[in-house]
């Protein structure tokens, strides 16, 4: 197995698409890029702790690659958003992928080049070495399909997860 760390704007939309892919182990929601240790969601909203909203995948890359879930990185949130995604304002939900060795950068690197001319604004995606990763309170695992819903969930997960349902249908691990 191995690992990846993405943060692209509230957890609950990039845990829930990555639990649903092939190869993919487990997505677990947490915190990441801060310096204050073991952080809660509380002090990650209201003070300035420095940790992004983030999602650790546990992925068997004979089953995905790391530039599959680049892709699917790339096309469930808005990469030229500095610090936002929608109406999630603030450093919390900026775009940035923590690397854990020189190939992932190198990857991360190359694909941001890629996609450049696809977009009208620069690419604000960080790409950072991987620091302490904490993974949030319970009640944030598996979120969306727990709750949706509520207010949130289906006005902006869901929306992310059934475009991410069907742009990458094939590598979808059920029908829910």
């Amino acid at each position: 197995m191995q690992t990846a760390i993405f943060a692209g704007g509230c957890f609950w939309c990039i845990e829930a698409v990555y639990n649903q892919i092939q190869g993919v182990q487990s997505a677990v929601s947490g915190y990441i890029g801060g310096h204050l240790a073991d952080p809660s969601y509380r002090q990650v909203c209201d003070s300035d702790t420095g940790h992004a909203e983030a999602v650790k995948i546990e992925f068997d890359p004979q089953q995905i690659s790391y530039q599959t879930l680049l892709d699917i990185f790339f096309a469930i949130h808005n990469p030229t958003a500095l610090n936002r995604q929608g109406n999630d304002i603030g450093t919390q939900y900026r775009s940035e992928i923590f690397y854990l060795n020189d190939q992932q950068k190198q990857l991360a690197e190359q694909t941001i080049i890629e996609l450049q001319p696809h977009f009208s604004a620069p690419i604000v995606t960080k790409i950072s070495p991987v620091t302490t990763f904490y993974p949030a309170e319970n009640y944030h695992q598996g979120y969306f399909l727990q709750n949706p819903n509520t207010g949130y969930c289906s006005m902006v997960v869901a929306p992310k997860y059934l475009k991410a349902k069907v742009k990458f249908a094939e590598l979808w691990k059920t029908d829910l």
